[in-house]
This record gives structure tokens, C-alpha cells and sequence, in this order.
């Protein structure tokens, strides 16, 4: 447990203090350099966004300005600022040299290329301190995503989120948009006054639904956390620190289920310091929302498919949480390095499931991501087996696979169960408080893993081939391997009915957890069944009709395996109706291994791409164009 309320507030007080002290960014060379970015910080460097904007449900667009203000490196000559832009109508440009008085500015607006947009280049002199961009957003924008009241939960009023990661924000933002970059903000949003405004900043719950809300966010943030949130929600508090925001009809719910969230703030705090955000609060979306969480500093995005009324998914809570120290406060400074943020997430995710849930929980959900990241890499090419990825030319989304996630905590474990837990526990929180609220690279990191833990003890690191973690495709030789007691008794009884020696009604299944029911479905992947055998699973645990989004997406995807057709009306009301790509991904993939399958596929796509985000819905058109994976 954390120290009492009062010694908190004490503490968090003198870390604020400290934390408003900006540290410099590293200092950028070639190998840093972000590929996925028209900007030169290295010259000119942005340290701050005020952000003015009107919300338009009538035309589906934010209007109004973003006021940079920036840094001239000495070296910078008369380079101009450049940001990166998305489909962005740039009206006109202002410039100040004292923050107060604007002059007219010119721009030019480059050629926009498909993956990166276009870069927007304002000539500024090395007196000007700030710069006024006036624009609109397409309503086509890549990071927002508007919904009509009957895609939303209470159907009563539209919503509006942003999804800014990976570079995306500069669809609705003329930002410097890359990992590298940090910068404070303040924003006026104005809506329609039957709904409220959130963002990644200070929110306030009580705040009254005028039309017009103002934010600050004072800690140094990268663009990719620029989040924004417009619709009829309401709050819940569950600490005096958290609490859950959620449309009418699915607050409650909500709350109830990450009721847990401030025993697993105090567990990542008791291992890796304080907590250094002041507030975290999580914002149920409506089931669109194509991933299950993003960090957003402040005020988590979640998706409601985890809401499964017993905590058997809160691992997602746990795992946003955790980057509050891995990617919010220590960041990858370059898409390549997307596994600094999230395989020391997913490490730090297990360790607060084990916490609060205990080690049997936390080791099955280790078992199944192990189980994923290895079927995973039979189907991916070897130069997305590594962590360090190179996505030159490639879009950033390319990156999010289980390799990142998985073999990232694996690494993480394998270190741990070699140097004993106390010793990478510290390694751990130094390396958090050495790097706070910087963006670093992998080459950064190592270096700090070599001078702070492997040179310390030779003996052991020569056991730990780190680079060929790091650079080399696959799971090297040594690599930690989770067990599960749990799973084994699961899989004795799936093998023992499978084989007729089991009788399907003598299946122990009382108390099982849904990562059990997920092992047991697991089982039935490699080992073929009839579709009068999956009619008789059907009828004895009611899969098709499960609640449970984890368990009936894996029940979804065994059923169009083994052409199971009794479950295509639900397979094809999940695929319409959730837009979270980790579930539509291998149920698409499975469609299109046969003719009839792309057929159905692409049906299904044709009536479920108006309710997907724009992410989703380029996502699905990618992989029906490609076809299955191989």
C-alpha cells in the first residue's frame, strides 16, 4: 500500500514543482531521426500549442487556429518551421514576435504523399516566437471519427474522439507530429451545449455543459497524446484521484468494473515511483473505437468490449495505466523504437495483474500473449520479427504487431528472472526517473541497460544475447516462458473429450476465467472439429451468444474455421458492430481463406465500414485487398 492520503498530496506537490521544470529533449543525430516526419526540431522546435477550436457535427470538421509556440536552434539559420499536415484547409498564417501582436505570414503547403501528408513550411525570422496557423479539418480526417446519435450508446446525441497514435494528429493538428517532440498545451473547444468536451489535459467533471471549455496540460507531452473527446458523458469517481467517464447508459457499468483502478495505481507506484500526472481518468468510447485503450495522458480511451462484469479483462486498465510510466513519461523517440513503449508496458501490465490478481492470473494471460506472439511470427516477414523495426517507407501502423507487445515483455522477463526481481526493480525505476518526460531511442536505451545493470554482473549477461533480442527476428534461445498449472487442467479435459473419453457435461468448468475459456478454445485450433461437434459445445456453454467479447471473437474465429454456420449471424453482428482491429483482423483474415469467405467478407465490410473509425476501415480495406495471411 502507498503512504496515507495527506503524506501523498506532500509529495506529489514537491514532484510537481520539480516535474515543471522542463528537461531538454536528447539531443537528435541520424539514428534518430524520425522518418515519419516532415519537421526539423533539430532547427526549429516547437515547446508549445494553443489550441482554438469550434466542434462542427453539421460538417463533420474542427475549425479555428493552432498557435505554435517555438525554438531556434542556434545552428538553424533561416530555416523555416515546418509541421506536418493531414488533408488540413490551411486559411491563412500569423506570426509574433512578442506573443501578443500578430503580423500577416506567407506558407506553402507541399505535395501530399500517402502515408505522410503534407508538410506545411512557414518562412519565420529568428525573432519570431510564435506562429497563429488558422484551418479546418476534412471530415474524412484519419484521426476523428464522427458518430451519428444511433452509433452511440444512449442514441440520443452525436460523439466525437480522436485517435492520434501513430500520426494522426496531424490530421486534425498542424503539429511537429513525432515521438520526439514534447510540448506543453492549452486549448478553447466549443461545442454544441447539450454535450461535454474532454482531453488529454485537466478535466473537470463538474465543469457546467456552457458550449465552451478550457484545458492545460502543463507536463510536456508528445502529439500522438493530443486527445479530444465531445459527446453526452458522464462521470463516476472512483478514488480521489480517478474515476470512470461513460456515456448514461454504460457509467455504471463501468464503474463497477475498474473499481480496482486505484489499488493498481498504488502497485505501480510502490514498484516504479509516484504516479506524476495528477489525475487518471478513463473515458469509456462507444464500441467503434478501433484499439482497446489508448494512454492518453490523464484520461485514458477504452474500449467498452472489456466491460465483461467480472474484471477478467481489466488487464487493458492495467496496461493504459502502466504507460503513464513506459511511453507517456519515458517515450519512443522514433516509431522504429515503438517497443520502448509498449514491451516494458505489457512487462509492467503483467506485474500489476499479478499484484492485484494474483500470480496464476497474470501468468495465463503471459501464457496466451506467448501463445499469440508465436503464431504471429510464423506469418510475419523476418524484418518485423525484431523489436528495433525499420518502417522507412512504410506506414507506422505496419509496427503494431504482437512483436512490440509480447516479445518486448518477454525480453523485459527474461532480464528479470536472470538478475532476480529486486535488482531489475530498481534498474527499472532509475531507468523511469533518469529519462522522465524525455523521448529516447533503442540505441539510448541500451546504452543505459549496459552501464546500469549488464556491466554490473558479466557473469550474467553473458547469458542474454540482447542484440539478437533486439535486432535479430524470432524468440532467441533462453527466452522467459510463463506457465500455467491452470491451463494444463483446462487442456486435460478438452484432450479428454476431444478423444471420447470425457463426457461433454463432466467438463469441470465452474469458476473458470475467461483466459481458461480461452485456453480451452485454443485446444480445439489444432485439433479439427466437425460442425456437429461444435453444435454440441454450442449447445452446453452457449458460446454464440456470449457477452464476452474475448471469448466470443476466439469462439468466432474456431466457428468460420470449421465452417460452424449455425454462429454467421453473430459472426457477422460482431464484424458491424465492434471496430476494435485486434478482434476484426483474424476473423477477416479466416474469411478470406476461402472463395465464399472474400465473398462474405467483403459484404460484411460494405455494411459495417460507415460505423468503423477511418484507422478500422483502411485497416480492413488493406487486408481484403491483400488477401490472407500467409
Amino acid at each position: 500500500m502507498r503512504n496515507p492520503l495527506p503524506a501523498f498530496l506532500v509529495g506529489l506537490c514537491i514532484l510537481g514543482a520539480a516535474c515543471s521544470r522542463r528537461k531538454p529533449d536528447p539531443p537528435r543525430n541520424a539514428m534518430s531521426r524520425d522518418v515519419h516526419s516532415y519537421s526539423e526540431p533539430e532547427k526549429i522546435r516547437v515547446t508549445h500549442l494553443d489550441l482554438d477550436c469550434d466542434v462542427l457535427f453539421g460538417s463533420k470538421t474542427l475549425r479555428g487556429s493552432a498557435t505554435l509556440t517555438i525554438e531556434r536552434s542556434a545552428g538553424a539559420g533561416d530555416a523555416p518551421l515546418i509541421v506536418d499536415t493531414r488533408d488540413l484547409a490551411v486559411e491563412k498564417v500569423e506570426l509574433s514576435t512578442d506573443g501578443a501582436t500578430f503580423t500577416p505570414g506567407s506558407f506553402e503547403l507541399g505535395a501530399a504523399d500517402k502515408i505522410l501528408g503534407s508538410p506545411l513550411r512557414i518562412p519565420v525570422s529568428a525573432a519570431t516566437r510564435k506562429v497563429r496557423i488558422h484551418y479546418s479539418t476534412s471530415p474524412a480526417a484519419s484521426g476523428l471519427q464522427w458518430l451519428e446519435p444511433a452509433q452511440t450508446a444512449g442514441r440520443k446525441h452525436p460523439f466525437l474522439f480522436s485517435q492520434s497514435q501513430a500520426i494522426h494528429a496531424r490530421s486534425w493538428i498542424p503539429l511537429q507530429d513525432t515521438p520526439a517532440v514534447r510540448f506543453t498545451y492549452e486549448a478553447r473547444i466549443r461545442t454544441p451545449k447539450t454535450l461535454r468536451a474532454l482531453m488529454s489535459a485537466d478535466n473537470d467533471p463538474n465543469a457546467p455543459r456552457t458550449g465552451e471549455y478550457r484545458f492545460r496540460m502543463t507536463l510536456p507531452i508528445p502529439s500522438y497524446l493530443m486527445a479530444l473527446a465531445v459527446g453526452d458523458m458522464e462521470f463516476r469517481a472512483i478514488s480521489p484521484r480517478s474515476g470512470v467517464y461513460a456515456e448514461p447508459p454504460v457509467i455504471e457499468a463501468a464503474a463497477k468494473e475498474f473499481e480496482d483502478t486505484e489499488k493498481m495505481i498504488e502497485a505501480v507506484e510502490s514498484l516504479y515511483g509516484p504516479y506524476r500526472w495528477g489525475r487518471y481518468d478513463i473515458l469509456v468510447l462507444p464500441p467503434s473505437f478501433p484499439f482497446g485503450g489508448m494512454e492518453n495522458p490523464k484520461l485514458t480511451f477504452a474500449t467498452p468490449t472489456i466491460l465483461a462484469g467480472d474484471k477478467s479483462l481489466v488487464s487493458l486498465v492495467s496496461h493504459e495505466l502502466a504507460h503513464s510510466w513506459s511511453g507517456n513519461l519515458v517515450t519512443n523517440a522514433t516509431w522504429s523504437d515503438f517497443w520502448l513503449n509498449e514491451g516494458v508496458t505489457t512487462y509492467i501490465e503483467m506485474r500489476i495483474q499479478e499484484r492485484i490478481y494474483g500470480r496464476a492470473r497474470a501468468e495465463m494471460e503471459a501464457v496466451l500473449g506467448k501463445q499469440t506472439l508465436e503464431k504471429e511470427l510464423k506469418e510475419l516477414p523476418p524484418g518485423d520479427q525484431v523489436l528495433h523495426i525499420d518502417l522507412a517507407g512504410r506506414d507506422p501502423d505496419d509496427g503494431v504487431t504482437d512483436v512490440p507487445y509480447i516479445k518486448g515483455m518477454l525480453f523485459l522477463r527474461t532480464l528479470e528472472e536472470n538478475f532476480g526481481r529486486p535488482r531489475f526493480d530498481a534498474f527499472l525505476r532509475a531507468y523511469f526517473d533518469h529519462f522522465a518526460f524525455q523521448s529516447i531511442t533503442t540505441s539510448q536505451f541500451l546504452d543505459y541497460l549496459r552501464r546500469n545493470l549488464l556491466d554490473q554482473n558479466p557473469a550474467v549477461s553473458a547469458r542474454i544475447p540482447i542484440d539478437e533480442w533486439v535486432y535479430k527476428p524470432g524468440l532467441p534461445a533462453g527466452a522467459a516462458e510463463p506457465r500455467s498449472d491452470a491451463f494444463e487442467k483446462v487442456r486435460q479435459q478438452a484432450e479428454a473429450w476431444y478423444l471420447g473419453k470425457l463426457d461433454l457435461n463432466a467438463i469441470s468448468s465452474a469458476g473458470w476465467t475467461t483466459q481458461e475459456w480461452l485456453h480451452f478454445l485454443r485446444y480445439f485450433e489444432q485439433h479439427p472439429l466437425e460442425p456437429a461437434r461444435m453444435q454440441a459445445l454450442d449447445n452446453r456453454f452457449h458460446f454464440t451468444r456470449s457477452g464476452n467479447a474475448e471469448i466470443v471473437a476466439e469462439w468466432l474465429l474456431l466457428a468460420v474455421r470449421r465452417q460452424y454456420h449455425a454462429a454467421d449471424a453473430r459472426l457477422e453482428a460482431f464484424l458491424v458492430g465492434v471496430g476494435r482491429r485486434k478482434f476484426l483482423k483474424p476473423l477477416y483474415q479466416e474469411l478470406l481463406q476461402t472463395p465464399e469467405g472474400a465473398a462474405r467478407a467483403r459484404a460484411i465490410f460494405a455494411k459495417a465500414r460507415p460505423g468503423y473509425h477511418p484507422i478500422t476501415a483502411a485497416s480492413v480495406a488493406g487486408w481484403l485487398e491483400k488477401g490472407p495471411a500467409k
